[in-house]
């Protein structure tokens, strides 16, 4: 019988490779996407791997309530759903005191409200057929902090919660709640730092220009994001269990074991060296 996987934010990063890898492994993708104008290099793609018959594409904004009310009715036409990615969201860059609270709102209206929202609408589907994965994507900022990401941070923070919760209330019904947290990648999520737009004569422009100067330096070493999308596939194929937590890249496990273990003065001060504050 042929599974059924839905994946948010399928226009572009990760949601786009996950989609094919997802359909590549005999899965039959929903791939929704905000802007349908924008699903042409997903198109592009499935025809390049012979998966083309495997996706079908669906527009859903995941901050709008009639787009999500839409998506529900879909969901129930399609009887059942065997996967679900919550990978829908953007990093707002910006420093605390410079941004606005409408700004976070935003930012937490999608990278957090949204995946609540489409969660929602699918977990009936699964409930009834006692079965189910969901893949929320996070990220190493849903465990560590990073200046001038803490809107996107505290969004992280909060759906790693989210996810903890809702893990140990749909065990009983056979559903397993995953996160992936990847670190550093080659997509567009950092380019939010770059484009951050700081006020005249900001207190924060030397900081901008020392996060840059790493992020710039570390490029090379950003990881490939099909390493991203593969683990994705591998996880919903897979017949174990799956644990809550699958954080990767170059150096995620490290910070992780250092936050974990390390008390937060000495991490603090090892952070702000680095940054050269």
């Amino acid at each position: 019988m042929v599974k059924t996987a839905i994946v948010t934010g399928s226009s572009s990063g990760f949601g786009e490779l996950i989609s094919i890898e997802l359909a590549k492994s005999g899965f039959q993708v929903i791939a929704t996407m905000r802007n349908l104008n924008k699903k042409g290099h997903l198109l592009k793609l499935a025809a390049s791997e012979n998966v083309t018959d495997k996706i079908t594409v669906f527009q859903l904004d995941v901050t709008t309530q009639l787009s999500i009310e839409k998506f529900k009715e879909y969901v129930l036409s399609l009887g059942s759903v065997d996967l679900l990615v919550n990978n829908a969201g953007y990093a707002q860059g910006g420093f605390s005191e410079e941004l606005t609270v409408d700004e976070y709102r935003k930012q937490l209206e999608t990278n957090f409200f949204g995946v609540i929202a489409v969660t929602q609408a699918v977990l009936p589907a699964m409930r009834n057929q006692r079965s189910g994965k969901i893949i929320n994507m996070s990220s190493i900022s849903g465990r560590l902090g990073f200046p001038g990401l803490s809107a996107y941070v505290a969004s992280k923070h909060a759906l790693e919660g989210y996810s903890e919760s809702i893990r140990l209330e749909l065990k009983p019904f056979g559903i397993d709640v995953v996160l992936i947290e990847p670190g550093s990648y080659k997509t567009n999520i950092w380019q939010s730092i770059e484009s951050i737009s700081l006020s005249h004569e900001s207190p924060y422009d030397l900081m901008k220009d020392s996060i840059l100067e790493i992020l710039t330096a570390g490029q090379d070493s950003y990881g490939n994001p099909h390493d991203v999308a593969k683990l994705a596939a591998r996880i919903a194929s897979a017949e174990s269990t799956p644990t809550l937590r699958y954080p990767l890249g170059k150096g995620v496990k490290n910070m992780i074991q250092l936050k974990n273990f390390l008390p937060w003065k000495t991490l603090e001060r090892i952070l702000l060296k680095k940054l050269k504050l």
